[in-house]
């Protein structure tokens, strides 16, 4: 699967970065996976709330992640009328605190997202050797950032309605 290789190149990429990672925005801008994310991370105005909070946890959907969304839905949503609906998506993939995979119970569990219309919260199941996120599947678990954690995951997380 092209999403499992991209991951593990991703964590032996940025494995070396460690001791001076950069915060998320940087790290991701330097995997070089995470183009549309960055992108739409800045037309939401929240690019910088990644660049400089601290102790976040990012699941993080790659380019391929995004490219899998229907024909259209990534432009509509750059655009400055839907800023709010981008914004909520976005936040969505952001907890207030890290978490690193180590710190899973074997089930499910709730963790809330940061500010977002409403009480958003993510169901994390760590089992048979995997964790997944709301369905989505991390690929690539625990790279450090020096403000947070980041999670590469497979999917771009859609909070419902």
């Amino acid at each position: 699967m092209r999403t499992t290789l991209i991951g593990a190149c991703l964590a032996f990429a940025l494995a070396g970065t460690t001791a001076h990672a950069g915060n998320i925005v940087e790290t991701a801008s330097e995997a070089g996976v995470f183009k549309t994310l960055l992108a739409a991370a800045t037309a939401a105005g929240l690019a910088d709330a990644l660049a400089s909070g601290d102790n976040l946890t990012v699941f993080a959907p790659t380019d391929d992640a995004f490219a899998a969304l229907p024909a259209g839905t990534v432009e509509g949503l750059l655009k400055p009328e839907n800023k709010d609906k981008l914004v909520a998506i976005l936040s969505y993939h952001v907890l207030p605190r890290e978490l690193a995979s180590n710190q899973l119970p074997g089930r499910t569990i709730h963790v809330r997202t940061i500010k977002g219309s409403g009480d958003r919260v993510l169901a994390v199941t760590k089992a048979n050797g995997g964790v997944t996120v709301d369905g989505a599947n991390v690929v690539s678990a625990d790279i450090r950032a020096d403000n947070g954690i980041i999670h590469v995951v497979d999917k771009v997380l859609l909070p419902s309605s």
